[in-house]
């Protein structure tokens, strides 16, 4: 038997290899049989939907997510690396409670060693579920229910305004959308608030290549995969203007993509590590230090696109009918400079900053079964 019967506090880590496996399907219905929590990485948060989403792991991941696996006993990693922007710098601090069983097609990725009595599977992911579908195993509903009130009670944090437009836009899109997200801040807000509709829907990532520039080409890559249909394109200023020229595809092709910029003015991810590493010595990043960001809305309808700019997140209901409708569009969103990406965690340790109520985190820890009270 695969799975440690023993287990109290189980929860199943889901990675990018159950897209390239196919396994999509089987672990939701896997997940259903035993309400098991389901965590994901970056990579593949679009695996888990709608309310059941959790969020993902890693440096900067969702604060419950990682609190959920500090708390967890039994890890089973699918299709996932685990690679040192999801457990961290010093490998004792993951999971520290818990037994690791780990499965991946990739025997090179196994042979990098996480806990020293780990179990592992070279098996392609579909493969492994099946096999795991077919044992007995309990229903672990009080554990999930609880991981979900935790989720509840830490869903008034780590809301910065890069996050609150994610929530929005989430709001706006249509059931089974195809969103196509840059990298950068935006692609971290994104995965960790950007919550799809149905269960069919995707969210392409340019994942471990961090291309700045691919949101706009892989949006027209999928449109025009999927017979021109509707694609949200989701980036940031700096993403955008890499690769700005495509918006010529976009009018040539005659593709209903959504662009929908997060305009902070800064190349965020850069200027957050100059302004923390390097005395907030910026270069090249921000207004003031050699970066500037043109009139996209000048831009797009100079290429014959219609575009708008939104003065902040909460304008985007004055624009909900070009959500649906079957024309391009572009929409620069407007937030605060200074807006952050959080929360993070600590590099050399699996502490979570920023710190948060006391009193609600040993309440959650609690809750978790993390801390005796």
């Amino acid at each position: 038997m695969i799975f440690h019967s023993t287990s109290k506090k189980p929860i199943l880590i889901a990675g990018n290899g159950v897209h390239s496996a196919g396994a999509e399907k089987i672990l939701l219905e896997f997940a259903e049989k035993t309400n098991i929590p389901v965590l994901t990485t970056m990579n593949a948060v679009d695996l888990i939907q709608a309310d059941d989403k959790l969020g993902f792991i890693g440096v900067y991941g969702n604060r419950v997510a990682n609190m959920i696996v500090n708390a967890s006993d039994l890890v089973i990693s699918i299709g996932a690396r685990l690679g040192l922007r999801q457990i961290g710098n010093i490998k004792e601090y993951f999971a520290p409670n818990a037994k690791l069983i780990r499965v991946d097609i990739d025997e090179y990725e196994l042979s990098r060693t996480i806990k020293e009595d780990e179990e592992k599977y070279l098996e392609d992911a579909k493969e492994f579920l099946t096999r795991l579908m077919a044992e007995d195993i309990s229903d672990y509903s009080d554990w999930k229910n609880k991981c979900y009130e935790a989720k509840s009670i830490l869903s008034e944090y780590d809301r910065e305004p890069g996050n609150l437009c994610m929530e929005k836009i989430s709001e706006l899109l249509p059931e089974d959308a195809k969103v196509a997200v840059d990298v950068g801040q935006t692609l971290c807000w994104a995965a960790q608030s950007l919550t799809l509709k149905g269960k069919d829907g995707r969210l392409f990532i340019g994942g471990s290549y961090g291309s700045m520039g691919c949101g706009l080409p892989m949006a027209i890559g999928a449109s025009i995969s999927d017979n021109k249909k509707s694609v949200f394109c989701v980036t940031g200023d700096g993403g955008l203007q890499m690769n700005i020229q495509e918006l010529q595809a976009v009018v040539t092709e005659k593709l209903p993509i959504k662009i929908l910029v997060i305009n902070n003015h800064v190349l965020g991810k850069i200027s957050e590590i100059q302004e923390k590493s390097y005395g907030s010595r910026f270069a090249q990043t921000t207004e003031g230090s050699g970066y500037g960001v043109p009139d996209f809305v000048k831009v797009a309808e100079a290429y014959g696109i219609k575009a708008t700019n939104a003065d902040g997140y909460r304008e985007l209901d004055k624009y909900k009918d070009w959500f649906t409708d079957d024309d391009a569009c572009l929409i620069s969103i407007e937030i605060p400079s200074d807006s952050k990406l959080i929360p993070k965690v600590n590099w050399n340790s699996n502490e979570i900053l920023p710190a948060i109520d006391d009193v609600v985190e040993q309440k959650v820890k609690r809750m978790l079964g993390d801390e005796i009270e």
